[in-house]
């Protein structure tokens, strides 16, 4: 007999429900949510050798679907925003459930499991990220409490420190103690950042698609190993162009009876790899000045519909272009 179970999971308990091929419900109880202990409740039961498992995308859902394959079982991660908009037609809220029924009909979207190298990574990352965040908002900060006293910063600079110190002298000493102490937060995250971008630079140096990528104009370090851990695998796509929907970067597009109608750049994708891959065009068009066909294709749309359209039109592009290169592993002379 066939077996569907779904995993409605939470940070403490996992509600689990069993059904069968024809949709009847054998089991459902609550059970702690760790791989080890789900998987010997099931096999227990008998529910190992013909159950399919279905598991919501979350954080957790990482390694309770690395632990439950460890342990033999044919773990499926759906996505959850697909499962959520089908589990919402349903009258009576049932998610276990719902997640059985969806992985028993097939109306589902799997979801890819990443590795533990790119796991490590996109930790590594997301910890950059927030320490790039942190940084802002000291410096935000530090501009915001000097403008009290008439005191006005310029944009961005790496001698930022440095310059705070030498328009403080008129202030009290109270004010004075409090900038210090935020500029003294602020070089320890300038130093955790530097650690950071050490480790970044030593994975795209030994990593050879990210010095591949990383041939193309405008595409940096930490563009190139965000736009690899998001692929994870570049032949799992069929075609390039679903990149860059894939991306978040193409139009959202609403279609009913005789209406068709486009919108803005859906954003559904990864955030961040979208967010790096926005810089690489913005830098390509207006930082660098090397001639290359991508910049000047990106240049034509500039001046026909404005840079910010330019911007997206590129990143997307850069989206399709990069994939082309994993998959072929070779520079792409169009670049």
């Amino acid at each position: 007999m066939e077996h569907y179970i779904g995993l409605d999971v939470s940070l403490k308990e996992t509600f689990r429900c069993v059904i069968d091929k024809n949709g009847k419900i054998l089991r459902e109880e609550n059970v702690e949510s760790e791989a080890e202990i789900i998987g010997r409740h099931l096999e227990k039961k008998g529910y190992k050798k013909d159950s399919v498992l279905g598991i919501e995308s979350s954080q957790l859902s990482i390694a309770l679907s690395k632990g439950l394959r460890e342990q033999g079982f044919n773990v499926i991660c759906v996505d959850a925003r697909h499962m959520a908009k089908a589990l919402s037609a349903r009258i009576n809220k049932n998610d276990a459930k719902g997640i059985a029924t969806m992985v028993r009909a097939g109306f589902y979207k799997k979801v890819k499991i990443k590795s533990d190298v790119n796991c490590e990574l996109k930790v590594l990352l997301v910890s950059r990220r927030q320490l790039v965040r942190s940084r802002q908002q000291i410096m935000g900060t530090i501009r915001g409490l000097l403008k009290i006293y008439g005191i006005k910063l310029g944009g961005r600079s790496k001698a930022f420190g440095k310059q705070v110190e030498l328009i403080m002298d008129k202030l009290s000493e109270v004010v004075q103690a409090s900038i210090r102490e935020l500029l003294s937060s602020l070089v320890s995250v300038e130093t955790s950042l530097k650690k950071m971008d050490s480790l970044i630079e030593e994975h795209a140096i030994e990593d050879e698609d990210c010095k591949l990528l990383m041939t193309i104009p405008g595409v940096g370090k930490v563009t190139a190993v965000t736009y690899a851990i998001s692929l994870d695998e570049a032949a799992r796509f069929e075609s390039s162009e679903t990149v860059g929907a894939y991306m978040g970067l193409t139009p959202r597009q609403y279609s009913s009876g005789e209406i068709n109608r486009h919108g803005g750049i859906s954003k559904m994708g990864p955030q961040e790899c979208r967010s790096m891959l926005y810089e690489a065009a913005q830098s390509l068009l207006i930082v660098s000045k090397k001639h290359s066909k991508l910049r000047a294709w990106g240049m034509k749309i500039a001046k026909t519909k404005g840079n910010k359209k330019a911007i997206v039109a590129v990143a997307r592009k850069l989206a399709v272009i990069m994939h082309k290169m994993l998959v072929a592993r070779s520079e792409l002379k169009y670049v």
